[in-house]
């Protein structure tokens, strides 16, 4: 599994990606709809922001997140809550959960069987799962480009790609498979703004570590003019360059017993 590298994600790229892929969940907070007294998983929960809004509306948060300096970030804003350093591919808990959460996330997890599991297992019977992140199509118009930009210079792009975009029909296959029953699945689009004339230059270098490792410094100048030219056609709407983001939204319910 990659996860281990791929989640890790130092905190200034964290902090700076959730404002590329959205102001934290409104949307699929309203879908949660915690309960006082809930308690409930925030798998992913990174700085903790949304595990606090969690609890702001009473109910019992738990937040799991692989990177132990997102989870120490989380415990330091707020240190009444509880935060953990897990592996949503292995958690366990003998405490069963009323609800399981997450927020832009799951994409980092290319295992996706295993985190399904993990969520089935943390639930209890009647218990329901509210998750939103990328899915297909994801920023491919960006990727694609820098695909043929790649290899064009010379660089195989197999291996480059951390991220699991799947359909809905993919995952909500793999739900149904695990036992659960979907109620909502939505694939939408949502274009996000690339911030200011560099904008696209800055999206490239948080995801640079993945992209463009074994890249020279001189070629890298040239993938990234080939990559401008490449996209400005299809992402620069008068001015604002809108990144082609594509999201999936997911409500599941273990049935009862």
């Amino acid at each position: 599994m990659k996860y281990e590298s791929d989640r890790h994600r130092n905190s200034e790229v964290f902090d700076e990606n959730q404002d590329f892929v959205a102001k934290p969940g409104v949307g699929v907070l309203t879908l949660l709809q915690p309960q006082p007294g809930e308690r409930i998983l925030d798998v992913g929960c990174g700085n903790g922001n949304l595990t606090a809004e969690i609890a702001a509306a009473g109910a019992i948060p738990t937040g799991i997140d692989l990177s132990e300096e997102m989870v120490t970030q989380a415990r330091q804003k707020y240190p009444e809550l509880n935060f953990q350093v897990e592996n949503a591919c292995l958690y366990r808990t003998d405490v069963r959960f009323d609800a399981v959460f997450s927020n832009a996330a799951l994409h980092w997890i290319k295992d996706a069987p295993a985190v399904v599991n993990s969520i089935w297992l943390a639930l209890r019977d009647g218990g329901r799962f509210v998750a939103e992140f990328a899915g297909s199509g994801n920023v491919a118009v960006l990727t694609n480009a820098m695909e043929e930009a790649l290899e064009t210079h010379g660089y195989t792009w197999a291996g480059r790609n951390p991220w699991y975009f799947p359909t809905i029909g993919e995952y909500a296959s793999l739900l149904e498979e695990t036992g659960f029953r979907v109620t909502l699945a939505q694939h939408f689009d949502k274009p996000t703004p690339l911030k200011g004339e560099t904008g696209l230059r800055n999206w490239l270098d948080k995801f640079a570590d993945y992209f463009f490792p074994n890249v020279t410094p001189a070629d890298k100048a040239s993938i990234y003019r080939t990559i401008e030219a490449k996209v400005k056609p299809h992402v620069d709407q008068g001015g604002q360059w809108m990144a082609d983001t594509r999201r999936l939204r997911i409500v599941a319910i273990k049935p009862l017993a």
